[in-house]
């Protein structure tokens, strides 16, 4: 979220992680920006007072875990809670503005009751706060991930969420559209791409380097490999002969990407989704572009701790609409 925001001429003063990988990668790709390690689920808002002057918007997601689809959805998990130390931030820094971003099942868990408690806490800060579910691929990235965001504004809200300019199925932008230009194979870091950009979407990607990075491909066994064949485009496990639909007991099992559509939402690693054409799960540089991460965005830690990074992550195409309609409003005020 932050270099979608970057993106759009904010200045990114400092991000706040419990994962050293992430804020190693953060500080990495925002030259100049602080970094603190800190559990926001016991903050020590002391520890952030060195920047508390400096702050107009606070933007964070905190962990989904609780609420996301592929948990058990259980409103009484205490992950749940853990946003409840973003709302101390906001009220530590008195920001004009805040954005708050998660999966869609929060706004229906408890019967919309944590939706509502939500508010209500941002409410007694002082804000006035709009949610609204927005889809990924209607903002040009390749990937139909739907987010909730939660758009704070201290004082009277006269926010309104962009409009998607990829809303008609025609226009998003598919997996082909984004890959075709990545080698099947493994390539070392920094190397140059020989294949030439193919698609807007891809030049976009590559403008700022024509070098390759977090492109290390995983080499399966070779039963994965024959069964991950056996899978056309867009297909999935019911694709497969009848003994082998059940051998992932998960219903993303063995599912393919479709040349012709956005993906489907990026996941942490659990590799269970495979590229359109290569009989492998995507790389690190794959899910990043998928997310809409340009290739001189770089990704640090082990291959597995890359992949969570970029699953974990708000598309920067999407953050910098939301960023850009929020810069008028502010510019305004």
């Amino acid at each position: 979220m932050s270099y979608g925001f970057a993106k759009e001429g904010f200045d990114i003063v400092a991000g706040i992680d419990n994962w050293r990988d992430a804020l190693v990668t953060f500080g990495k790709n925002h030259q100049g920006s602080k970094t603190f390690l800190l559990d926001l689920g016991q903050p020590n808002t002391r520890t952030l007072k060195p920047i508390a002057d400096k702050i107009d918007v606070v933007i964070g997601g905190p962990p989904c875990q609780g609420f996301s689809i592929s948990g058990k959805r259980n409103p009484n998990d205490p992950r749940n809670l853990l946003y409840q130390g973003f709302v101390e931030v906001v009220g530590f820094f008195r920001p004009r503005v805040f954005v708050l971003e998660n999966v869609p099942n929060l706004i229906s868990m408890a019967r919309g009751e944590l939706k509502n408690t939500i508010i209500n806490d941002f409410n007694v800060l002082g804000y006035d706060v709009k949610c609204k579910v927005l889809l990924a691929s209607d903002y040009g990235v390749p990937q139909n991930r739907k987010r909730v965001f939660f758009v704070g504004v201290l004082g009277r809200n006269n926010f309104e969420f962009p409009k998607g300019k990829f809303t008609e199925h025609k226009l998003k932008i598919t997996c082909l559209q984004a890959l075709s230009d990545l080698p099947e194979g493994s390539i070392a870091d920094g190397s140059l791409n020989h294949k030439k950009a193919q698609t807007a979407y891809q030049r976009s990607m590559r403008i700022a380097t024509n070098k390759i990075f977090n492109h290390q491909i995983t080499n399966h066994e070779e039963k994965t490999v024959g069964i991950i064949s056996l899978v056309p485009d867009g297909g999935n496990y019911k694709d497969l002969p009848k003994h082998l639909q059940n051998t992932r007991n998960v219903n993303i099992a063995w599912t393919r990407y479709s040349s012709i559509k956005p993906s489907l939402t990026i996941d942490t690693g659990h590799r269970h989704h495979f590229h359109y054409k290569f009989n492998r799960v995507p790389t690190v540089r794959e899910s990043a572009r998928l997310q809409s991460f340009p290739d001189n965005f770089i990704f640090y830690g082990s291959k597995t701790s890359q992949y969570k990074q970029v699953g974990n992550a708000v598309p920067p195409l999407m953050a910098s609409q939301i960023a850009k309609a929020l810069l008028r409003d502010l510019e305004k005020g």
